[in-house]
């Protein structure tokens, strides 16, 4: 197929109609021709209007009249009839006109204001806005000049493929080249299609105050929840965005972690220090000596300290468990190996995998059953010793318990004292009514004696 080759690269500010795009001054043109005419003809009206010309009487005489008049000069005049305002007539100038005027300090602020499409928006708004508005003000008022970037950015892109095209087929096969890290050999082959030659820029960030906001939300918001972000990256970043030079002088590089002996790790423990643990290390003394630094009163008494210390044992745990099963599973890994030519096919990696990771839960499990029986042992702890807090929790049962028949016992003495007041009142209520009754049955006899004595009186 005969495909058209390009030549040439036209990094443009907008698109235009064809090849050629258009430039800045293409698009200020029209304006600035506009505002030059339109101040053109406000300054000549007004040269005009200030000294105007106009037509006299023929039989006017005036002395010198081939020169013309200066500002503030006066020259005697034989005006025929002595009238001299009927003798001299001016042209009808007009002065500046306020339309025009107005035009033109249109057409310069939308000159001004297409000319200022790079200006970033970073006076507007308030520092406490949100991120996120911020970023959308900023999106907004960088819409032109992103879309001019990327319109350049591209360009180079086609630039670069020019000239990897050009390399591949000017180059010789071998051609020394010295480049970083050593001498190497560039040749025609690196240059053909199976590497694409871009750049490296982000089409999306075409200013450096861009660059600085960015990474300045960047860090912000690692600052607001380190332990899950990386503080020297984002710091590192910013230095890289605000362009200093060797960051490593002033933000030096975290120191990688190195091999402690138990001393250090149990030191650094107490300082609240997150400790490593590495593959090639003696497992055992470390468990061994961390254990013993548990049992210290200073240790017992910090929560924190033991839960380092607990976690960092249950990691050697699983290290030893895990070189332990390598130490088993090694050599059938090699006689497998050897028989693929030394590569094992992925899915019987996979297998083997799944089965080291299988056997080294087992072993942790064991480890981690006989160190939790060893340190019920040692701290006095048997099978038939209840768990304190569970000694505690069935003490305060028996106190709500005992509280509980306290309360019966108080609800049985009321209901029998109830009982017995009830009882007595109910017995002396009886004691009163037959003392009422006797009291009665006497009046009632009296009265029958003295109705029997006076009958027979």
């Amino acid at each position: 197929m005969f495909m058209r080759q390009k030549y040439f690269v036209h990094y443009k500010f907008l698109p235009g109609l064809g090849f050629y795009g258009f430039g800045l001054v293409h698009m200020l043109g029209g304006l600035t021709r506009t505002a030059t005419a339109a101040l053109r003809a406000l300054l000549d009206a007004g040269t005009l209007s200030n000294l105007p010309a106009g037509f006299k009487s023929r039989g006017l005489r005036v002395r010198d009249d081939e020169e013309p008049l200066m500002p503030g000069e006066f020259r005697d005049v034989d005006a025929p009839g002595g009238d001299l305002r009927n003798a001299l007539m001016p042209l009808p100038y007009k002065g500046p006109d306020g339309t025009l005027f107005q035009l033109l300090g249109y057409v310069v602020d939308a000159g001004r204001r297409f000319a200022a499409i790079a200006d970033m928006k970073m006076g507007e708004g308030s520092q406490a806005n949100p991120v996120g508005t911020t970023m959308a003000l900023l999106e907004q008022g960088s819409k032109v000049m992103s879309a001019i970037h990327k319109r350049c950015h591209n360009a180079q892109k086609e630039e670069f493929e020019l000239l990897a095209k050009l390399f591949a087929s000017a180059l010789p096969p071998e051609y020394p080249y010295n480049v970083a890290g050593g001498n190497r050999a560039i040749k025609a082959t690196d240059f053909d299609e199976r590497v694409d030659v871009q750049p490296i820029s982000d089409p999306n960030i075409f200013s450096m105050s861009q660059r600085i906001m960015l990474a300045q939300t960047q860090l912000q918001l690692a600052q607001s929840n380190p332990q899950i972000h990386n503080l020297y990256e984002a710091y590192r970043r910013m230095y890289m965005a605000l362009g200093v030079q060797q960051v490593e002088a002033i933000l030096p590089p975290p120191a990688k972690p190195t091999p402690l002996d138990p001393g250090l790790e149990n030191a650094q423990s107490l300082r609240n220090q997150s400790l490593v643990v590495f593959p090639e290390q003696d497992h055992a003394a470390h468990i061994e000596a961390h254990r013993a630094f548990m049992s210290s009163f200073l240790v017992r008494n910090n929560p924190q300290v033991m839960t380092i210390l607990q976690a960092h044992i249950v990691e050697h745990m699983s290290a030893e468990a895990r070189n332990e099963v390598m130490l088993e599973v090694g050599p059938q890994l090699q006689k497998e190996s050897a028989k693929f030519g030394g590569q094992v096919p992925p899915e019987l990696q996979a297998q083997f995998q799944a089965q080291i990771e299988k056997q080294v839960a087992i072993k942790v499990a064991a480890k981690i059953d006989e160190a939790v029986a060893e340190e019920q042992e040692a701290l006095g702890f048997g099978a038939q010793q209840q768990d304190p807090l569970v000694a505690i929790k069935q003490r305060e049962l028996d106190l709500e318990q005992q509280k509980l028949n306290l309360d019966a016992a108080d609800d049985l003495a009321d209901k029998e004292l109830e009982k017995e007041r009830l009882s007595y009142k109910k017995s002396y209520d009886a004691q009163k009514i037959q003392q009422q009754y006797d009291i009665q049955d006497q009046r009632t006899a009296v009265q029958l004696a003295r109705l029997n004595a006076s009958k027979k009186r």
